[in-house]
Formats: C-alpha cells, sequence, structure tokens
C-alpha cells in the first residue's frame, strides 16, 4: 500500500520502518502505564478482593497472556494499522471487524481521560500534602497541562512519539521495582503466599466472587498490551517484530504486576488491605512517604511519568486506528490526512485529543476525578475485554480457514486451544464489569460504575446504526475494514 497524495499536498502514508523492537515493545508497554496501573488501576480492585489482589492480577495476567498468543499470531499475517479490527474482518466477519474498530475507537479514546485524571487528582493531592494552602481539589490544570504534552508529541511523529514512550517507561519500572524490593523487606515475617488464595477477600464480596471482581481493575492494568499492533504499518520487519512485542511486554509486565502488588500488600498487611488506595497515607506513595522519607518523590514523578506515557500511547493508537478507517472511507476520509513533515495524522490526533479534554473535564467535575477515573476504567473493561474474547474468536476463525495457512499445518494447540481457553479467562470479570449476573460467582459493580454498562451498551447501538447505514448506503468500506494491511512482505 503506497502512500498517496490529497488534493491539499500531504500525504496519506505513514513513515514506515520508523521503529524497531524496543520502541515498538515500549509502546505495548506505555500502553500498559505500568507506573499508573500499579498505583491507581490495580489498587481500585483492592476494595472488591482485598489482600488477595495478587490473585486477581494473575488471573488477568493468565487471561491476558493467552490473548496476546492469538494477537500475536493474527499480526504476524496482517500487519495492519487497522490491527484488531482487521483480525476481526478477517477472522470472522467484516461487520465484526467494523464493530471492533467501533469499539476499540471508544477505548482508545477513554484512555488519556483516564490517566489523566490520575495525573490531576495524583498531583493535586501531593501538592496539598506538602502545602496546606493548595486547593486538594485543584486538578484539572495539571490534567489539562498532561494533556497539551501528548498533543506535542503526537504532531512530530511517532518517533518523537515512541522515543518519549521508552525513556518514561524505563523510569517508572525501575521506580516501583525498587520501592517494592524495599516493601518486601520491609514486611519482613509477615511475607505470606496466602495472598494467593481467597483467604482475605472482604465480606461484602468474599471468596471467589472477590478475586473476579477485582480482576476488573487488574484487567484494567493490563489494558494496552495490544498496543503495538496498530504500529505495523511504520515498524521495521512488522510481521516478526509486533508479535514479539505484544508477547513479551504482557509476560514482563505482567510478572511485575504480581511483584509489586504482593510487595504493598504485605507490607501494608492483607487482612486491611481493602482500604489500600490511591492516593494519601495508604496508597504507594502514602508508604513510601511513611517508611522512606524523600523516595516518595521518585514514585510520584513515576506515577506522572507513566500517566503522561500511557495518554502519550492511547493517541497514538486512536490516530492510527482512525487513521486506517479514514482510508477506506469507513469514517471521515480527513482523518486519513497526515503531515507532509512529520507524517504523522494530525487530524486524528486533534479529534482524539479534543475528545479526551472533553470527557475527562465532563466526568471530572459532574463527579470527581477519583471515581470519573474508575467509571473510565470500567466502561474501558467492559470493550477492551469483549475485544479480546473476539480476537481469540478471530484467531480460531482465521486459521481454521485452510486458504489463509498458505499451505502450513493447523496447530490445534496454538488455532484452538489457547484461544478457548482465552475466551473462558474473560468472560466471568466482563460479566462483572457489564453488571449481568449470570453465575453465582458474578456480582454486578455498584453505582456509579454499574452506569457504564448501559453507556457502552449505548454508543455500541450507534455503531450498528451506522454500519447498518453503511451497508445500505455504501457498503464497500465495511468490507475493506478487512484490507486495511501491508502489502505482502517476505519473511526476514
Amino acid at each position: 500500500m503506497t502512500a498517496e497524495t490529497t488534493a491539499a499536498g500531504t500525504t496519506t502514508g505513514l513513515r514506515r520502518d520508523a521503529i524497531g523492537l524496543r520502541e515498538v515493545l515500549f509502546q505495548s508497554i506505555t500502553g500498559m502505564a505500568p507506573g499508573a496501573a500499579i498505583a491507581a488501576s490495580i489498587p481500585a480492585g483492592a476494595g472488591f478482593a482485598g489482600g488477595s489482589l495478587p490473585l486477581s492480577v494473575i488471573f488477568a495476567l493468565v487471561a491476558c497472556l493467552l490473548c496476546a498468543s492469538s494477537i500475536g499470531l493474527l499480526a504476524r499475517e496482517m500487519p495492519a494499522a487497522g490491527s484488531l479490527a482487521t483480525y476481526a474482518a478477517r477472522g470472522l466477519h467484516p461487520a465484526v471487524g467494523f464493530l471492533t474498530a467501533w469499539g476499540y475507537i471508544l477505548v482508545s479514546v477513554l484512555i488519556p481521560p483516564l490517566v489523566l485524571l490520575q495525573l490531576g487528582f495524583t498531583t493535586a493531592s501531593t501538592i496539598n500534602s506538602d502545602f496546606s494552602g493548595y486547593p486538594a481539589n485543584l486538578w484539572w490544570p495539571w490534567a489539562l497541562a498532561g494533556a497539551v504534552i501528548v498533543l506535542a508529541a503526537g504532531y512530530f511523529g511517532i518517533r518523537t512519539s515512541a522515543r518519549m514512550g521508552t525513556i518514561l517507561g524505563v523510569f517508572e519500572i525501575a521506580v516501583f521495582v525498587v520501592l517494592a524490593v524495599f516493601l518486601i523487606v520491609h514486611a519482613g515475617g509477615h511475607n505470606t503466599i496466602k495472598v494467593f488464595g481467597t483467604g482475605y477477600t472482604p465480606k461484602s464480596y468474599h471468596g471467589i466472587t472477590g478475586v473476579i471482581a477485582g480482576s476488573v481493575f487488574t484487567l484494567l492494568a493490563f489494558g494496552g498490551f495490544e498496543g503495538a499492533a496498530p504500529l505495523a504499518e511504520e515498524s521495521k520487519n512488522p510481521r516478526r517484530t509486533v508479535q514479539r512485542a505484544v508477547l513479551y511486554s504482557t509476560l514482563g509486565i505482567g510478572i511485575l504486576y504480581v511483584f509489586t502488588t504482593y510487595a504493598a500488600d504485605v507490607a501494608f498487611g492483607p487482612a486491611g488491605f481493602s482500604g489500600f488506595t490511591s492516593s494519601g497515607n495508604n496508597s504507594w506513595e502514602g508508604m513510601a512517604r511513611n517508611l522512606y522519607g524523600l523516595f516518595w518523590f521518585f514514585v510520584f514523578l513515576a506515577i506522572v511519568n507513566s500517566t503522561i506515557a500511557n495518554a502519550n500511547a492511547g493517541v497514538n493508537i486512536v490516530s492510527r486506528m482512525s487513521y486506517a478507517m479514514g482510508r477506506i472511507h469507513a469514517l471521515p476520509h480527513a482523518l486519513a490526512r497526515v503531515h507532509p513533515t512529520h507524517r504523522s495524522p494530525v487530524l486524528a490526533i486533534v479529534v482524539s485529543f479534543v475528545a479526551s479534554v472533553a470527557v475527562m473535564l465532563g466526568l471530572g467535575f459532574g463527579y470527581d476525578p477519583v471515581t470519573a477515573f474508575a467509571m473510565l476504567g470500567t466502561a474501558i473493561v467492559i470493550v477492551l475485554v469483549a475485544i479480546y474474547i473476539l480476537m481469540n474468536a478471530a484467531c480460531i476463525g482465521y486459521f481454521g480457514a485452510a486458504r489463509n495457512r498458505g499451505g502450513r499445518a493447523w496447530n490445534p494447540f496454538l488455532h484452538l486451544i489457547v484461544p478457548v481457553l482465552g475466551i473462558a479467562a474473560f468472560v466471568p470479570a466482563w460479566l462483572t464489569a457489564a453488571g449481568i449476573k449470570v453465575f453465582s460467582f458474578v456480582s454486578p459493580l455498584t453505582p456509579p460504575y454499574s452506569y457504564m454498562g448501559p453507556g457502552v451498551a449505548a454508543f455500541m447501538a450507534l455503531g450498528v446504526l451506522y454500519l447498518l447505514y453503511l451497508y445500505a448506503r455504501h457498503p464497500q468500506p465495511v468490507t475493506e475494514v478487512g484490507l486495511v494491511h501491508l502489502d505482502e512482505e517476505p519473511e526476514a
């Protein structure tokens, strides 16, 4: 697929071979925002899983690794900016591919406001702790400042954006690993493997029900592990690079999450861990402040870095997905225009910036930034987990057709057993987040988080109506969702 030229003189082709495995790998890592996830996303599950939260992390890790296998196999066959939408279209049906893109764009639009809200309330709370005259609820200037930084990084192209993600990712991981080691040493004789059981769940979400409810937010922490896939058209040797990046990042960050969550749990005390939060004394920053003095400042910087890096990764994903869909006229074609020098999809980036700021300020002021954070996280999990389930199904459908295997043998383990297990692993958390009580171990979340199920359903219903409109008036873009990928390239 070669670059085209628009009437305005800008090319519609992204910059080829711009980034290698390291940058793509860290795009997946920063897509998960490990620092922000450790500090806020995972602790959001503590109220449901209590001291058994490390088991919730393992549940999420296993589910995401199974799905990463399926996505990696599909990415090797179809290196595409359309990524997950292309996989669903080719493995299941073009209509499913279109709705996958529709849902994935929603997820990617919600990721920046999610982490920018965290940036806002973390910064405001930290300043208030040292300077009581600063209002603890004055969060929005910091969130807006982060949004502007991300907009600038996206404008100057994928090289700038990816390199920024690499630098920030290394720093935040290092800080939390060091602090986790300190906390495990501090726990001393209180270190215990019992936190990997169900014995420390709170009464309101007792046993496996609490672990599953907690896994809604630990899955949120893994959200974005597939972030390398939309960068296929800008990567060197994309068939190999994207597959490796998705698998390596999921496994590596999963181990980090298990290690750090365990450390915080045993240091804080598993019996009271349901009171662990994302800010204040009962948080990562609070423990660092109380136990290790000025080390809290590095934790604060790691959280700030992580939120900006994750917002940056979210803008990269939604802009590339919008670019891919605009290129085939499934969305307005103007979204496929790129900057003549930086080769970044500038209009798609600006649109995502405006949408992110609107959502961030609307929910942040409508509720409060912490509640808005959890609400957005719930909505993201509902859509993202549904898409991950579809990716497993697409793997089965794609490789089940002999014409797609190019004469290669069908692998029943990789092409069937692993995807089926991946689907089964995601279903309980998805039912919990969506508020669908089908099994006894599923307990829906409480309001206002429970509002997100109907909200997501309404958005997807709009997608179905738009899909029917396209089928009736202009069906070609729906069909071409499955064709948004690179021309055939030789294996390296």
